[in-house]
């Protein structure tokens, strides 16, 4: 009998319970580079050692990463104070190594080195509603983000905007995303905000194939937001913005009726075209999706009596608007709900809506205009602050 060196190697090595070594670790590099933000409106990229895999690891190599309005916040005024920090959480890459626990994704789905990944919240598991909520673990007292996670040279990789991205620890959640492309992937995370919104205002049971919507502000949040009604079966939706691109874009995704408030200065004239649309009496429903305070006490002027509202567009500390309740609330007896991020358990729905929107070709893709390297990050911030393009992205060499 011939036996070859390989398997007299394998012998010994099952004899004393060592075990082979992972094929991918030769394709593992030594260091990493990741943009930090360093100072203010300051990025720098930076090389660091790349950390020994730990059991339950994940190290992916970096294809691409949308910027967020978050990011760009952070990088104006650091109000989360996290500085040092590697920011990007809208990230997607391909898993070079993984630990040996790691079998399978948060959804059960098979793990493997290769495949296409996204991440999204880490919950703590000890506070009040990871353990009596946990349906709603976006409302985690210690929810982390990998890209909102303040530096550490012992674990450096925590935010997309690199090369590489180390999931690391107990709480992370991810996800497998074989059969969406890359520009797909880089708009799940915004997606998937969009999808949690719909589940929170369907709460309200005032959204259906018959329903008047209108979505105010047409940023990335706002479009995709149309994307996502669209998807739902929502056929006439009213987009609100002063930016042309934005609302010819709105228009693209499915809005049937767009109003530009540069073009239309006056409330009252925009308040009598939205109603002129919406069976004279208002939308059914409304999206309020700008950071502007001023932007946001209007809403409640395109709402009809017994109609609904989901505030989603102050994910940062913008400032105060006032209304006078008895009007904007009580009077029209209007169901309000407000939409915090998403929970892991949100994307495989979003990953379903994306699917949904290729299959209806609504053109979501086209959202991201403008793409940037590594080393270019403070110009891809400084592009989305001037509102020249849409959506902004990291896209790795």
């Amino acid at each position: 009998m011939n036996i070859t060196s390989s398997q007299v190697e394998a012998i010994v090595r099952r004899i004393l319970g060592e075990t082979a070594p992972k094929a991918a670790s030769a394709g593992i590099p030594k260091t990493a580079k990741v943009a930090m933000l360093t100072a203010q409106k300051k990025i720098e990229v930076k090389e660091y050692p790349i950390p020994a895999l730990e059991d339950d690891d994940i190290l992916v190599k970096v294809e691409g990463c949308g910027v967020c309005g978050t990011d760009v916040h952070e990088w104006k005024g650091d109000p989360f104070g996290l500085i040092p920090v590697t920011l990007g959480h809208e990230g997607t890459g391909e898993i070079i190594a993984l630990g040996k626990n790691v079998k399978t994704d948060t959804a059960g789905k098979p793990i493997k080195v290769g495949d296409k990944i996204v991440t999204s919240v880490i919950s703590c598991g000890e506070c009040h509603v990871c353990r009596n909520h946990p349906a709603n673990t976006n409302l985690c007292d210690k929810q982390g983000v990998f890209g909102l996670i303040p530096h550490s040279d012992a674990q450096p990789l925590t935010g997309w905007f690199a090369t590489h991205l180390l999931i690391r620890g107990k709480g992370s959640t991810y996800f497998v995303v074989n059969d969406l492309d890359l520009q797909e992937r880089m708009l799940l995370e915004l997606a998937c905000v969009c999808v949690h919104a719909l589940k929170r205002a369907n709460t309200t049971g005032l959204i259906n194939f018959n329903s008047k919507v209108l979505v105010q502000g047409l940023g990335p949040v706002g479009l995709v937001m149309i994307s996502v009604l669209r998807a739902a079966g929502v056929n006439h939706i009213v987009a609100i913005d002063g930016t042309p691109k934005r609302l010819e874009m709105a228009k693209k995704l499915g809005a049937k009726t767009v109003i530009s408030f540069k073009e239309i200065t006056s409330l009252e004239e925009r308040v009598a075209i939205v109603k002129g649309v919406a069976n004279g009496v208002g939308v059914d429903f409304a999206f309020q999706c700008t950071g502007a305070p001023m932007a946001a006490k209007d809403i409640y002027e395109y709402i009809r009596r017994g109609g609904g509202m989901c505030e989603m567009g102050f994910f940062v500390n913008n400032g105060e608007y006032t209304v006078n309740p008895h009007f904007a609330m009580c009077n029209k007896e209007i169901s309000i709900v407000g939409s915090w991020d998403y929970s892991a358990d949100d994307y495989p729905t979003t990953m379903a809506f994306l699917r949904q929107a290729r299959e209806m070709k609504i053109p979501i893709k086209e959202l991201i205009t403008h793409s940037y390297p590594l080393d270019k990050l403070n110009e891809a911030m400084e592009m989305n602050v001037s509102q020249q393009g849409i959506k902004i992205c990291y896209v790795a060499d």
